[in-house]
């Protein structure tokens, strides 16, 4: 149990290190992550644009044709109407082209309205093309100035990653667990020693009863008033050893 409070103190150590190594990127790493997020759903709508014009286009052409079709009839039924013999086959035909007439209506009032939304998806398309173009400008800055701040971090980031490595793979699933959730939950401090009889954390007194408990290093203890996991003071000082 001692190796594992080491271990779980030892890991917050170097959790801490790397935080204050983001720190110094300040809001590079979020704004460049924001600007990726943003032109993943702004390229997600420019397609979308793109596919309602393809299709508008390819529907009123669609109906251009069908069109050409039905005047090509109407004038078939024109001269037929010349030649038909009975009063009855004069009004079929005439139901015929009124039929046609007004199937080429509708569709030309159709085509108007496929122009119109396709002209409307290729303005927004490329609308969206220009803001594309604006923000992938910006992140290229930003990436330029987060890679320039992190050429200066580099190798102490690889090397506490590299301790955390080591650490996470020699602590269990369920501590693991805990500890990351008590991290978020608390700015990144999980793991904190009792100083002057009081929580590192919260600095709140320790009672103590607890502390002779704490003493003995035989389990995890927590704060009481902040939730954070206690160490003492000999926790603190032998967890490099664990590494």
């Amino acid at each position: 149990m001692k190796t594992k409070l080491q271990q779980l103190y030892a890991l917050q150590q170097v959790d801490s290190h790397l935080d204050e190594l983001q720190e110094l990127k300040g809001d590079l790493p979020g704004e460049v992550q924001s600007l990726e997020e943003q032109l993943s759903l702004l390229g997600a709508e420019r397609s979308g644009f793109e596919q309602h014009m393809k299709q508008s286009f390819v529907q009123r052409d669609d109906a251009d044709t069908q069109i050409l079709s039905l005047k090509e009839r109407l004038e078939k039924y024109k001269k037929q109407q010349f030649a038909v013999r009975t009063n009855r086959e004069y009004d079929a035909l005439t139901r015929e082209m009124d039929t046609a007439a007004e199937t080429i209506t509708r569709l030309e009032k159709e085509m108007e309205q496929l122009e119109a939304a396709a002209t409307v998806a290729r303005t927004k398309m490329q609308e969206t093309a220009e803001k594309i173009e604006e923000l992938e400008k910006v992140l290229v800055e930003k990436r330029a100035a987060l890679a320039e701040v992190s050429k200066t971090t580099e190798d102490e980031e690889l090397q506490y990653t590299h301790e955390r490595e080591k650490l996470v793979a020699r602590i269990t699933k369920p501590d693991l667990v805990t500890y990351e959730r008590i991290r978020k939950a608390k700015r990144g401090t999980a793991v904190v020693p009792v100083r002057r009889q009081a929580c590192g954390g919260c600095h709140n007194r320790v009672p103590p009863q607890k502390l002779l408990e704490l003493r003995k290093n035989d389990r995890i203890y927590t704060c009481e008033r902040c939730g954070r996991i206690i160490v003492s003071d000999e926790i603190a000082q032998t967890s490099t050893n664990a590494v």
